[in-house]
């Protein structure tokens, strides 16, 4: 007979299985009884309603309602994050996106515009992050950041990341004729990174993605141009994207002794 998984082993397995496939166990047992309960929108993992009749006994007998991360899904990510904290290095995608010029803008508007300006950009961000099955884990700033794991967002998971990154240039208005409503650029790479809960079961628990790949994404956005989608090669081959017409460029990344390959996608006006 095998011998027990050491604690930190069995959380790292536990991590990786959640963030690969999606499963757990207990809200997969779940899901017949919660789909049965009115009522539309439910949790898209174990069918808990957030609306309703439902809603209001869900929360008072399992303390269920929308995420934090992501309003699709329900607090089982919470809870998940405050018992297990740890993680496992898994193959995922990341999506940050900047304001560009924030600073100038702020400079010649009210502080209150200023605020008003970047929380609707935190709603449209949220929305499109939220439809593409991300977990939403930065909302700070002038920056959203959307992490995209394989059993959240399906094996599609980098096709996803870069058809949120298109919609969020869309819904600020890079596309329209006018011009954006707010200069916006983004970034999205896929590799290798360490994802899971950091901080204390008695304190403050954030699900969170760290390491070289995260890094990356974020430089990427660093350096993308208002209405430019700055994709790295590598998660170029991961959505099988067609790169035949995309412009190439090869960029020097803060703290990385090597360049990194990247494609630089835009949507077209209206």
């Amino acid at each position: 007979m095998s011998e027990p998984l050491p604690p930190d082993s069995a959380i790292e397995q536990l991590w990786r299985t959640v963030l690969t496939t999606g499963d757990l166990t207990l809200e997969r047992r779940m899901r017949v009884l919660f789909r049965h309960l009115p009522r539309n929108p439910r949790c898209r993992f174990c069918n808990a309603p957030f609306e309703g009749l439902g809603a209001a006994l869900v929360r008072l007998l399992f303390n269920k309602r929308p995420s934090q991360y992501n309003s699709r899904l329900c607090t089982v990510c919470e809870k998940f994050a405050r018992e297990h904290l740890g993680g496992a290095e898994i193959e995922m995608a990341m999506l940050f996106a900047d304001v560009r010029g924030s600073t100038s803008l702020a400079e010649h508007m009210r502080a209150v515009e200023f605020s008003q300006v970047i929380d609707r950009f935190y709603q449209a961000a949220a929305e499109v992050l939220m439809r593409s099955d991300a977990l939403i884990e930065k909302l700070i700033g002038d920056s959203v950041t959307g992490l995209y794991f394989p059993g959240f967002a399906g094996p599609d998971y980098v096709q996803h990341a870069i058809t949120a990154a298109r919609d969020l240039l869309r819904v600020t208005g890079h596309a329209d004729l006018n011009g954006p409503w707010l200069p916006v650029g983004v970034g999205v790479h896929s590799g290798t990174a360490f994802a899971g809960a950091v901080g204390s079961k008695e304190g403050v628990t954030q699900i969170t993605a760290l390491g070289d790949a995260v890094n990356i994404a974020a430089r990427l956005a660093s350096q993308a141009a208002a209405g430019e989608i700055i994709v790295s090669e590598d998660a170029c081959a991961a959505a099988q994207l067609d790169i035949t017409n995309l412009e190439q460029r090869r960029l020097s990344l803060k703290g990385r002794s090597e360049p990194v390959n990247v494609r630089v996608l835009h949507v077209a006006r209206q």
